[in-house]
């Protein structure tokens, strides 16, 4: 529970993915769970959108890196013997 809380009060830009999703799903159960005001859910929405551009910027800079990764794995092979295509 102590982990909700800090995600909860915590800007969404200084959550790591994993906390930014976790907060994320439990902005989702409580929509979903309902009993909260009009301006409680409108609250809880908007903080869901920003958590989940959180979570997009970490899997897209996820991606990149793996992208990069390959291409200088690529590179290299095409230097050492020209097997990289394979």
């Amino acid at each position: 529970m102590a982990d909700e809380d800090t995600a909860s009060s915590t800007t969404p830009d200084q959550l790591g993915y994993e906390q930014a999703r976790d907060a994320l799903m439990e902005v989702v159960r409580r929509l979903e769970t309902g009993g909260t005001t009009l301006e409680e859910s409108l609250a809880l929405w908007e903080r869901g959108e920003e958590l989940a551009k959180v979570c997009q910027r970490w899997l897209d800079g996820a991606r990149a890196r793996l992208e990069a990764a390959l291409a200088a794995e690529q590179q290299e092979g095409d230097k050492e013997g020209g097997k990289g295509g394979e």
